[in-house]
């Protein structure tokens, strides 16, 4: 299911639940929850908790679901790459992101740059 993952990186992260995995495998959702629990794997994108693959998902607009970290990783990234003179506004982000097909309000957009310690736009500018 996460070959995209493993063969490209975290971007490729497809959206992935632990109740999806029990019905596959015939389980309950906490026996799944119980055998990955402190577990790690092995990728070739490096070292990572088994409950790292376990993620909501975002729609696209091609109706292609988008793992919720990958939109972290997409959102850190043009942080990351902002002009520092005039750093972008969360709607800003949420623009650049349906540019891209990708469908999010600005309170989510709020929500992942305070879990990814990145200050709101007026406390990121350098003058």
């Amino acid at each position: 299911r996460q070959k995209e993952f493993m063969e490209k990186g975290v971007a490729h992260l497809k959206p992935m639940t632990m109740v999806q995995v029990a019905e596959v495998v015939g389980v309950h959702e906490t026996t799944v929850s119980r055998a990955v629990s402190s577990k790690y794997m092995d990728t070739p994108q490096g070292l990572f908790e088994m409950k790292y693959f376990f993620t909501s998902g975002i729609q696209t607009s091609d109706g292609v679901g988008m793992s919720n970290k990958s939109v972290k990783d997409m959102i850190e990234e043009m942080f990351r790459n902002e002009n520092t003179t005039k750093p972008l506004s969360d709607q800003e982000i949420v623009k650049m992101l349906g540019d891209k097909g990708i469908v999010i309000a600005r309170r989510t957009v709020a929500k992942y740059r305070a879990e990814l310690n990145i200050l709101p736009s007026n406390l990121r500018k350098v003058y």
